[in-house]
């Protein structure tokens, strides 16, 4: 496929890794001779470009002002469904805009819903390579944006233990996550976390409210200053045992008609300061250790903590913006080769591997197989704990790397 100017979208929530697509794509082009600019305010962008007087290119002095080590997008973004847009011209408008700045393709970097446009814009003739992005690794393939959030969950949820154990508290930290509990499993896991909980397993409450108590309360009789914290990590689309999700009915939905998800740590603080007045051995407990102030401090105290969007600002790992570089380029060598509606899955050596991105928007959750092996070692995740059942696989061939 000839192509002289690519267009560049990220859409979606920002994230990690981003700006390494952008320079990825930039630079690669720029070494076949391809010109790339800045469709800026993702899919709005897309929508208004017959309208913008002029794109940035990303030249050589332009693409030298990005930090790929800095989180977000120079392009910016936008949380836009061009399908409902109310303009029964929109896909003529958007080809009128594409032709007015001689743009032959688009790289498109956004997770699933920004993945569904993407087929949506190839169904209607327009050139387009998705790059899998999003926080949350609820794509098929890996996705940029990852690593960098678990790694920020982990720091954050490290940090807190200092303040639990300075105040005695039991702290809930409520993370992102609405299908799928990849970055609250990872980076509960990375962080020691005593408690993690996420959208694969309904959570049975009496079960870590005993785990809490038992974890809690020996760490504190067994300190000579009596302290000792508990930390739970929690993915705001906490499951109920019934199986059903936790929603905030009065924050709406969003733009591409999924409801908004609030509350999950305020919950789990909720349920956990119900049994704990409940239970008569916390009172015990309290006297024992020190702590116990008749109508002032009764029970050990609760906090839910959102670190919300700081998982996703700042800074991005190094891991994302390896796999930003590489995703960004091979983006242009499949529209080079006519791949249009695919997702970049990896680069590994000279092999570029991709899929139909009807397939890469496809949820994945978290293999729950795998619990098991954490819950062995101490770790709750909301359930009565199972035996880990291994399987072994002598590997033989050449294993596909992510870097």
């Amino acid at each position: 496929m000839s192509i002289k100017k690519v267009g560049i979208i990220t859409s979606g929530g920002d994230c990690g890794g981003l700006n390494a697509v952008i320079k990825g794509v930039a630079r690669f082009a720029y070494s076949l001779g391809i010109e790339s600019v800045v469709i800026p305010n993702g899919y709005a962008g897309l929508y208004n470009l017959l309208e913008l007087d002029a794109v940035v290119t990303l030249n050589a002095e332009r693409v030298s002002r990005i930090e790929a080590s800095l989180a977000g997008s120079e392009a910016g973004h936008s949380r836009v469904k061009i399908s409902k847009i109310k303009d029964d011209n929109k896909y003529q408008r958007i080809k009128d805009g594409l032709k007015k700045f001689g743009i032959d393709a688009l790289v498109i970097s956004g997770g699933d819903d920004t993945g569904s446009v993407v087929v949506d814009l190839s169904q209607q003739g327009i050139p387009c390579i998705h790059v899998p992005k999003t926080m949350d690794l609820d794509l098929q393939p890996y996705s940029v944006g990852g690593d960098s959030a678990i790694n920020r969950i982990s720091v954050f949820t490290r940090d807190l233990k200092t303040t639990g154990l300075s105040h005695n508290r039991v702290i809930v930290v409520e993370v992102f996550g609405r299908y799928v509990g990849h970055t609250a499993f990872r980076g509960g896991v990375g962080a020691e976390a005593d408690c993690i909980l996420i959208p694969e397993i309904p959570v049975d409450f009496d079960v870590v409210y005993e785990h809490m108590k038992t974890t809690y309360s020996g760490r504190v009789l067994r300190s000579d200053v009596k302290a000792g914290t508990y930390i739970i990590v929690v993915a705001e689309g906490l499951k109920m045992a019934n199986g059903e999700m936790l929603y905030d009915e009065s924050a709406g939905i969003d733009a591409f008609g999924h409801k908004k998800l609030a509350g999950a740590g305020k919950f789990v603080r909720q349920q956990l300061e119900k049994r704990l007045k409940a239970d008569p051995e916390i009172k015990e407990f309290m006297k024992k250790t020190g702590m116990y102030a008749p109508g002032i401090y009764e029970v050990p105290e609760v906090r839910e903590v959102t670190p919300g969007h700081l998982v996703r600002c700042g800074s991005s790992s190094a891991f994302d913006v390896n796999f930003g570089h590489k995703a960004g380029s091979a983006a242009i060598l499949l529209l080079l080769e006519g791949k249009s509606g695919t997702t970049v899955v990896n680069v590994d050596g000279d092999k570029v591997s991709y899929m139909p991105t009807t397939e890469a928007i496809k949820h994945r959750t978290v293999d729950t197989k795998e619990i098991a092996l954490f819950e062995s070692l101490g770790t709750c995740f909301g359930r009565k704990p199972e035996q880990y059942k291994a399987s072994f696989n002598e590997v033989k061939d050449k294993v596909e790397r992510h870097l």
